[in-house]
Parts: structure tokens; sequence; C-alpha cells
């Protein structure tokens, strides 16, 4: 016969996990825009958490997928000077975009604006744009898609021949 002392939690009480209205409620992730948007502010705000991951790639900007849930993923990236994405749309996903540090230019049908930290963009299915790192330190910027992203098609056509980005 055992002593309680000689017996762990699991053995008295049994698994808690294997009663389902003991287990811990399923992680919950964003679902509107505004809640992605949050999702965004909330990483960005964590500097101990996505500072040490980053890199610079003199070839070509650096990526990192950072955090995946349930129809979305999260990516960190860093532009050195002189970098650039190339004029694309994200496909089907819908998507925030944040700068962390330094300074970005984004280019869009309707003009240029400059992106500086602490700038958040939202955008939709179709959103097509072209962001470069034109000033002379390095850039970091966070991306939420959601559904994850899946395809980026280039938008080489229209910046040839000079046509606005739609």
């Amino acid at each position: 016969m055992y002593s309680y002392a000689q017996l762990t939690d699991i053995q008295i009480g049994g698994d808690p996990l294997a009663c389902p209205h003991l287990r811990p409620p399923a992680p919950v992730h964003p679902s509107t825009v505004a809640e992605f948007a949050g999702l965004a502010r909330r990483i960005a705000e964590d500097r101990a958490g996505w500072a040490p991951l980053v890199r610079y790639d003199a070839a070509s900007r650096w990526y990192h997928r950072l955090r995946t849930g349930p129809g979305y993923e999260v990516w960190l990236l860093s532009w050195l000077p002189g970098q650039g994405s190339g004029a694309h749309d994200h496909g089907p996903s819908s998507g925030v975009y944040a700068v962390l540090e330094g300074e970005l230019t984004e280019h869009t049908s309707a003009g240029r604006r400059s992106l500086a930290p602490g700038a958040r963009h939202v955008f939709a299915p179709g959103y097509a744009h072209e962001v470069v790192n034109d000033q002379l330190s390095p850039a970091v910027s966070l991306h939420v898609y959601f559904p994850g992203l899946t395809e980026m098609p280039m938008r080489v056509q229209q910046c040839a021949a000079g046509l606005p980005l739609t």
C-alpha cells in the first residue's frame, strides 16, 4: 500500500487534461481587422521578443516567420539601405504591417509615403505596393497575414511600363 507522500498528483487526482471540462481553453486568436492590428501592436511593443532574432543580409531582405496561428502568420523582416520588395500584392491574404525600426517608403497607386517606427498599415486582398528602404540606416518591419501568405504575385509589367500599381 502507498502512502500519499509517495504518490504523484496525477496518481491521486487523475490527469486533469483527460477531462474536457478541465482542459485549458483553446487559444483565442484574432478574427477581425482590429484584432489583427492589435496583435501586430502587441508584438511590436515586445521588443525583447523580436529584437534578438533580427539579422541582416547584404544580398536580400532577411525574413523570419515569428509566429503562426489558426489562419494567420507573423513575419519579421529586415531591410538594409537600398533593399526593396519589388511591386507585388498578397494574393488572397489581408494583412497588417508595422515599422519597428528605421524608416521605409511605400509606393502605391495613390503615391509615395514614408513609414516611421510605430506606423502601421492594414490592407485587403489585392492591395498592391512596393516597399523600399531608401534611407541610410537599416529598418525592421513586422507583417501579419490572414490567411497565411500563400502567394505574392509580382507586378513587374506595371513597374516596367511605368503604370500605377492597382
